[in-house]
């Protein structure tokens, strides 16, 4: 698998440098919530950059996280932004309790786009004073963020399928990156879905700047080392 990477990676390597900063963004879903408070302070204190919340629905994905309320006890001892993935049907209605909650960024999907207005939500949560993102599954077209790149501040990339955490690294979504780069966006793109030591050079490669990883991180003993090794390593391929 790292050889396919880099060899994808080699072939998509853009020529103009990321416009945003290299962010790590350690995913919450990894981390161990009978000690949350501890887990957010030592990913903090390791360096990270944004806290990734995952948010399922049991129905847009067949997994089940959390909600505004842990969101809220989240944001209460983090003093990292809050990345805020919906991965539900409905984002129009949940949108704002999770801002209420303290939610910085919020994500929802380009794949539910048939339940609602896309560009109202996109301006209700910049309208909030959060940033605004949308997401795209592995098997969706980049063009159906088109209409909207303008009114983006952050795509994020999925490198897996949505639903569950410890996935491998799907290097045939790299060409979207390299799309939205050639598009001239020049936001946040962000990567999740397997994303490590040996994955994350690829997308930065691509041209992302921020990565989301569980397991990664959390699931080693030294996140500042972790974090400053996927940091080192995404800069260096850009």
């Amino acid at each position: 698998m790292p050889c396919v990477i880099i060899a994808v990676a080699a072939r998509l390597r853009h020529t103009d440098d990321v416009s945003q900063p290299v962010r790590i963004a350690p995913s919450l879903l990894a981390a161990d919530f009978a000690h949350l408070a501890d887990e957010v302070r030592s990913v903090e204190d390791g360096g990270a950059d944004w806290l990734h919340l995952d948010v399922m629905d049991g129905h847009f994905v067949p997994n089940l996280t959390f909600g505004p309320f842990i969101t809220k006890a989240i944001k209460s001892c983090a003093k990292r932004p809050l990345d805020v993935h919906l991965m539900i049907t409905d984002p129009w209605t949940y949108a704002d309790p999770f801002l209420d909650a303290g939610s910085d960024l919020v994500t929802f999907h380009i794949e539910v786009e048939q339940n609602g207005d896309v560009g109202e939500l996109l301006a209700r949560i910049r309208s909030r004073g959060a940033r605004a993102g949308l997401s795209v599954q592995p098997d969706t077209p980049v063009e159906r963020l088109l209409p909207f790149l303008d009114r983006l501040d952050l795509v994020l990339v999925m490198s897996v399928f949505a639903g569950f955490g410890g996935q491998k690294f799907m290097p045939e979504v790299l060409p979207k990156v390299q799309e939205l780069r050639d598009r001239g966006f020049t936001g946040d793109i962000s990567m999740d879905g397997g994303i490590g030591p040996e994955t994350i050079a690829a997308g930065a490669g691509a041209g992302a700047n921020v990565f989301v990883a569980g397991t990664a991180v959390f699931g080693v003993a030294d996140r500042k080392a972790r974090i400053a090794e996927l940091r080192d390593r995404a800069a260096a391929a850009v």
